[in-house]
């Protein structure tokens, strides 16, 4: 039989940094929608109307996406559980986060132990325990979500983290939610998902996040970026740079994800989501540097496929336009992106990379390469 357990995680211990722009502290509810900056609220705060307390089950929810989504649900009175492998902490206090507020969350949270390919074990545990709201946050084949429907037959709504990469590429951006789906994407699976649902005729919303950056990010998004600025080296960026691409904060993601929570509005729809504006590559590495604090940085621009890199990758991003409207959102969820890019790229820094916390090492082999051709040709 699963396990359901509250968590009492320990409390590490953070020397907390001041951030003009945004903290952990004062996450609350108030009964209104309120988008308008000029509200003294802490930048990622949830200002969202109250609904009816659900038990909600979020699939993953340890390591980025998921860690901000289940304090918004637990601060809004829903009892949530999250469904992982156990082998990372269900609650840890985090940067900027209250001692107050993080007893608060730690107590309340649930946990089910489990491998979610183990499809007899998720229809047993989840069915002794019953859900009315599933969260699926790091599913990536329809074959994972048939087990959780087939446990839960009297579900009220299946709110799935997709991806915007499944669109087909396009000369004509950004890209719509109506636009041609890509069926040989590397997130196909995705894809599928969003079909196996709608076949199954159960109550579904997915989200379509472009790249997602914000403090905890596991991708190397704006961390990239950080450790070459940090180290004061040159940012080498494909081609012309002018490339075209779009942030959205993870705590914008997170916001959204409650939004259409219990909304009939969102009922079988898509929405993209991500940040107001859209920002070259060249544009991106300035933002970084602005956001914080350090130097404008010199720019290498290079052809990829002068250099062979083996199996690395010397840049991030996909080299190509990549960016989605998130108009649908706005209009129909009511929802708006709270941080924009500078301000997002300082909040993540602030409380994450700029208190010497980050998730991998510095690599800086492939820009050597490109480095040492461009001192040559020089």
């Amino acid at each position: 039989m699963a396990s359901m357990v509250a968590v009492q995680a320990k409390q590490p211990s953070f020397s907390v940094l001041p951030s003009s722009l945004s903290d952990f502290n004062g996450i609350r509810l108030t009964t209104s929608v309120q988008y308008k900056r000029k509200v003294l609220h802490p930048r990622g705060a949830l200002h969202v109307s109250a609904s009816a307390a659900k038990k909600i089950l979020i699939m993953g929810g340890t390591r980025f996406i998921g860690i901000f989504l289940s304090r918004f649900l637990v601060k809004e009175g829903h009892q949530v559980t999250l469904f992982t492998r156990g082998k990372a902490p269900i609650a840890q206090q985090l940067p900027g986060e209250s001692d107050t507020d993080f007893a608060d969350f730690s107590s309340k949270i649930l946990h089910l132990k489990g491998d979610r390919k183990d499809f007899e074990f998720v229809k047993s545990s989840l069915a002794a325990e019953g859900f009315d709201v599933v969260y699926d946050i790091n599913g990536r084949e329809a074959a994972e979500a048939e087990p959780i429907l087939d446990a839960l037959p009297n579900l009220e709504q299946y709110i799935y983290c997709s991806s915007a990469g499944v669109y087909l590429k396009s000369d004509y951006l950004p890209h719509f939610e109506i636009d041609a789906v890509d069926p040989k994407s590397r997130h196909k699976g995705k894809l599928e998902t969003e079909s196996f649902l709608e076949a199954r005729g159960v109550n579904w919303t997915s989200l379509r996040p472009v790249y997602i950056y914000g403090p905890l990010n596991y991708n190397p998004v704006e961390e990239w970026f950080f450790h070459r600025l940090k180290a004061g080296r040159p940012i080498p960026i494909p081609n012309s740079g002018m490339q075209v691409t779009q942030l959205g904060h993870v705590k914008d993601l997170a916001t959204a994800f409650v939004k259409v929570l219990g909304n009939e509005k969102a009922s079988k729809e898509v929405f993209n989501i991500s940040g107001e504006k859209y920002v070259t590559f060249d544009g991106l590495a300035k933002a970084c540097a602005k956001a914080a604090g350090f130097p404008e940085p010199e720019i290498i621009h290079f052809n990829p496929k002068e250099f062979d890199f083996g199996k690395k990758k010397p840049f991030p991003f996909r080299d190509q336009h990549f960016f989605a409207s998130i108009e649908k959102a706005k209009s129909v969820l009511g929802w708006k992106p709270e941080f924009d890019l500078v301000e997002g790229l300082a909040d993540s820094y602030n409380l994450d990379f700029g208190r010497g916390t980050y998730r991998k090492e510095a690599d800086f082999s492939t820009d050597d390469i490109i480095l040492g051709k461009s001192l040559v040709l020089a």
